[in-house]
C-alpha cells in the first residue's frame, strides 16, 4: 500500500506540478527564439518564382496602363508605397539616391492610396520611379503577398522575384544586400 500511495502522489506532482512547468519552460524558449528573429526576414513564397502579372492604371495618367510585362529583359525593383506610410518617407530618400545611380529601373506601385495624395507626396519628396502604378484597390498588393507598406522586389530579366524587402530599406541593406544581387542580376544574360 504504501508504494501505490507513493506512486499515486508521484502522479499526481507530475500531472499537477511538473507536467506545466515544464510547458511554461518550452513556451519560454519558443518565444525567446521568436524574439531574437528579424521581422523583415520572413522568407517569401515568392523567392525565384515567376512575379505575378499585373496591369492597372498608371497614377499620373489613368488611361495608359502599367504592366509587369513592359519590363522582361530589365532588372527592376517593384516599390510598393502610399502617401499615408510613414515608413515609406523614411525609405523615400533612399530610393531617391538609388535613382540617380541608374543601377537599374525603379517601378513604383502607389497602393490603397488616393492618387492626387500621392501625387502631391511625389512632388513633395521627388520621383525616383521611371513609372508607377496605381493599386487603389490592393488586388496587386494582394498578389504579390504585401503584409504592409513599403515593400520591395527586386525581379530579374526574366521576370523572377529574387528579392523581398519587408518594410523600408535603410542605406546598410542597399549597400550589403541590394546593390550587389543588382550587380549580379545585370550582368547575368
Amino acid at each position: 500500500n504504501l508504494f501505490r500511495v507513493v506512486w499515486q502522489l508521484g502522479d499526481y506532482f507530475i500531472n499537477r506540478h511538473l507536467l506545466p512547468l515544464i510547458g511554461f519552460f518550452l513556451l519560454v524558449v519558443f518565444l525567446g527564439v521568436g524574439l531574437t528573429l528579424d521581422p523583415r526576414e520572413i522568407p517569401s513564397p515568392f523567392i525565384d518564382k515567376k512575379a505575378p502579372e499585373f496591369s492597372v492604371p498608371s497614377l499620373f495618367d489613368p488611361q495608359l496602363q502599367v504592366s509587369n510585362t513592359q519590363f522582361i529583359g530589365k532588372v527592376w525593383l517593384f516599390n510598393v508605397f502610399a502617401s499615408w506610410c510613414v515608413a515609406c518617407r523614411q525609405e523615400h530618400p533612399l530610393l531617391n539616391q538609388m535613382a540617380k545611380q541608374n543601377l537599374l529601373t525603379i517601378v513604383g506601385m502607389n497602393y490603397k492610396d488616393e492618387r492626387k495624395d500621392a501625387i502631391n507626396w511625389l512632388s513633395e519628396l521627388g520621383n525616383p520611379y521611371s513609372v508607377i502604378a496605381h493599386d487603389y484597390e490592393g488586388e496587386v498588393g494582394i498578389n504579390y503577398g504585401v503584409y504592409g507598406v513599403p515593400e520591395s522586389f527586386l525581379i530579374d530579366k526574366s521576370g523572377l522575384i529574387r528579392y523581398k524587402q519587408i518594410g523600408p530599406f535603410t542605406a546598410e541593406i542597399i549597400k550589403s544586400k541590394l546593390i550587389p544581387m543588382i550587380n549580379e542580376l545585370q550582368a547575368e544574360l
